[in-house]
C-alpha cells in the first residue's frame, strides 16, 4: 500500500499516512475527476470508512485533501457525529494531523508559507483559500483554463457546465458574475477556474 501512496503523494508522507489509513480502518479509492469536490468521506451501510480522492489531483493536493477527509472521520470519531461537518473540532483535528507533514521534506518551500498560513485557521476546502489554491495549481500540468481575477471586467467566460457569464466587479473577496442566458448574479471565488470565450 506504501508503494501504491507513493504514486500520487509525495515519497516522504506515504508510510506515515499508511499509518493513519491503517489506524482508522479506511478503504480509500481513489476516483475520476469530479468538477465540484475534490474528495469525501462517508460511513457506508456496513460502518466501513470510506475515503474517496480524485486521481487528477497534484501529489500535494491530493495529500493535503485526504488529511482534510481523515480529519473528518477522526472528528467525528473522537467528538460524536452531532458536530458541524467543518466547525471548530475538525478544524483542530486537521491541524493535529496535517502539522507533521508541513516540512520541507514533503512540501516544495514555496508552498510551506502558504500551507503555514492556510492551517492557522484551515477552510472547509484548500479551493476556498485563492492563495493557497493558486500555489497549488502551480504543480498541476499546464492547463489553457483562465482564473476569474486575470481576466478583465466585462469578459465573458464558460464554466465547467456549458453556462455562460459576464465577469463583474469585485465585492469584498469575490466577483459578482450575471448568467448570460438567465441575467441572474452569481459571486465567484477569484481563483474559479474558467474558460474565456472571445
Amino acid at each position: 500500500m506504501v508503494e501504491v501512496l507513493k504514486k500520487y503523494i509525495p515519497e516522504r508522507a506515504a508510510a506515515p499516512v499508511f499509518a493513519l489509513i491503517k489506524e482508522h480502518a479506511v478503504y480509500l479509492k481513489i476516483v475520476n475527476e469530479r468538477v465540484t469536490r475534490h474528495g469525501d468521506y462517508r460511513i457506508l451501510a456496513d460502518g466501513q470508512h470510506q475515503i474517496t480522492i480524485n486521481v487528477s489531483l497534484n501529489q500535494y493536493r491530493f495529500l493535503v485533501t485526504l488529511v482534510h477527509e481523515i480529519a473528518h472521520l477522526v472528528a467525528f470519531k473522537k467528538y460524536g457525529r452531532a458536530i458541524k461537518p467543518h466547525g471548530k473540532e475538525w478544524k483542530h483535528t486537521f491541524q493535529f494531523l496535517m502539522l507533521p507533514f508541513i516540512r520541507p521534506e514533503i512540501f516544495p518551500s514555496d508552498l510551506l508559507p502558504y500551507l503555514a498560513r492556510h492551517f492557522k485557521n484551515p477552510k472547509a476546502s484548500s479551493d476556498t483559500d485563492a492563495h493557497l489554491s493558486v500555489a497549488l495549481k502551480n504543480y498541476d500540468p499546464p492547463s489553457n483554463k483562465n482564473y476569474i481575477f486575470e481576466l478583465p471586467m466585462g469578459s465573458t467566460f464558460q464554466i465547467y457546465n456549458g453556462k455562460i457569464f459576464k465577469k463583474g466587479k469585485k465585492r469584498v473577496k469575490r466577483y459578482e458574475c450575471i448568467e448570460v442566458s438567465t441575467g441572474r448574479t452569481y459571486l465567484f471565488q477569484p481563483n474559479a477556474e474558467v474558460d474565456i470565450i472571445d
